[in-house]
């Protein structure tokens, strides 16, 4: 799996990167071949004056199924980072179900 990072005007340490690299390894392993690549955004809504402002917001995209999105806004990185990644397994592994249940209805029906 690719990933990439886009930090809005945030200086992300090389320890904060490895902490995305690892998470997002365990949150997407298990859709390894479908999930194609990630992008992950972190910025600073606050700038300099603290507070609950770090944003991370991590887009996935999936082969077949479209892009799954998921974001999350607390007061460290890596707490941030971490529910942002365990919500975009939540989200992608609910993206493949309904993807998985589109494919298998029969002809002409409608939900």
């Amino acid at each position: 799996m690719k990933w990439e990072l886009k930090a809005a005007a945030v200086h992300a340490s090389e320890g904060l990167k490895d902490r995305i690299d690892r998470r997002l390894r365990l949150a997407l392993s298990r859709f390894d071949g479908r999930v194609d690549h990630v992008v992950v955004f972190l910025k600073s809504l606050n700038g300099p004056k603290g507070g609950i402002d770090k944003s991370v917001r991590i887009l996935a995209h999936i082969d077949g199924a479209g892009v799954v999105a998921a974001m999350v806004v607390d007061s460290g990185w890596e707490v941030a980072v971490d529910r942002c990644t365990d919500r975009i397994g939540v989200n992608v592994a609910r993206q493949l179900i309904r993807h998985r249940q589109r494919a298998s209805r029969p002809c002409g029906t409608s939900v």
